[in-house]
């Protein structure tokens, strides 16, 4: 995808803020799914319609006629039914770490070097990790998303029963963001997931994490690198990243069964040290009050072991991969020797 930013992003800015506003004044809020022949809507669009009225004041027969507007997106349902990140590890690395996203992220740094520093200061986060995560997410924001905001979750909503209640409430969170903001309503695109913007936030991570670094009185992810590596920076201080700690260790665990330990799942429950004692050894000095998760990554020469810390889980809050997780980790590092 085209960089958005290239037409330059204050007169841009302005454009999406005034259609956005004129949308929201004459229609109020969007989204789908009508039967097209009746120009009726289904019944639970019906009832989504009345609870936005109800709860938020959304005008009625505007939130109709935007929902007349969305059209049924049936891409969204293979495309979230299938995630890239459920790839092996070898794979799904290939694609992540590689030159153009070193090499783009030292250039990302160098452009914004300054709101890197100061949110590395202000709220305890890496440089590189910031960095790492726009990089994965987006490209450095080339690569935001070709789906309308409002018909991925619409479609989520109402057509992806697996979810449909936490995409349920990101769709009435988007509402109120576009209300807020004055974004085009139909005009936002983002991932297949309803993700928008430079660090592809959800509509509830924009609302609650997304900050104003370039001081322009509003934040701003769709064209602000500044505000994205500030929004980034708070959302993961606001799931409890430790400034200095480690993210991830290699381990060796020989021999031993570890099945036990691996279905915990990827939140550290266990101290370094047990597993120690249990013979999985990790490969570079951690402390043994350290607490930890065992997982494993598919390499082309068979299975690796790792610890998860505290961090590792931390970066996890924003996408719930392990592999997501590991490239960041991995991009940053290389990103980070490449500065150096």
């Amino acid at each position: 995808m085209a960089d958005r930013r290239a037409a330059g992003p204050r007169g841009r800015r302005a454009r999406r803020r005034a259609l956005g506003w004129i949308a929201v004044l004459a229609l109020s809020c969007m989204p789908l799914t009508a039967a097209p022949a009746q120009g009726q809507l289904r019944p639970e669009v019906e009832a989504f319609i009345e609870e936005m009225a109800r709860k938020h004041q959304f005008e009625r027969r505007a939130l109709r006629q935007m929902f007349r507007k969305v059209r049924p997106r049936p891409a969204v349902i293979r495309a979230i039914s299938t995630p890239g990140t459920a790839r092996p590890w070898h794979e799904f690395r290939s694609r992540y770490i590689e030159e153009a996203r070193i090499s783009g992220g030292v250039g990302f740094w160098r452009d914004n070097a300054a709101a890197l520093a100061r949110a590395s200061r202000e709220y305890g986060v890496p440089e590189e990790i910031i960095v790492a995560t726009i990089g994965i997410e987006t490209l450095y924001g080339r690569q935001t998303g070709s789906y309308r905001v409002v018909e991925a979750l619409t479609m989520l909503a109402f057509d992806y029963p697996q979810r449909a209640e936490f995409f349920r409430a990101e769709l009435e969170e988007f509402l109120l963001l576009m209300r807020e903001t004055g974004f085009d309503i139909l005009g936002v695109r983002g991932s297949y997931a309803g993700a928008m913007g430079i660090p592809q936030f959800l509509p509830s991570s924009y609302r609650k994490y997304a900050v104003d670094f370039d001081g322009d009185g509003k934040p701003d992810l769709l064209d602000s690198p500044a505000d994205a590596i500030g929004s980034v920076a708070n959302y993961y201080r606001a799931f409890g990243w430790k400034q200095g700690a480690p993210i991830a260790v290699r381990a060796d665990a020989g021999e031993s069964d570890v099945d036990a330990v691996l279905a915990a799942g990827i939140k550290p429950h266990i101290k370094i040290g047990e597993l120690r004692r249990r013979r999985v050894v990790a490969l570079v000095p951690v402390d043994d009050e350290t607490e930890a998760a065992l997982f494993v990554l598919e390499t082309e020469t068979g299975l690796q072991h790792w610890f998860g810390l505290h961090n590792f889980y931390v970066i996890t809050r924003y996408n719930r991969s392990v592999n997501y997780a590991m490239a960041v980790y991995e991009l940053a590092r290389e990103v980070r020797s490449r500065m150096q």
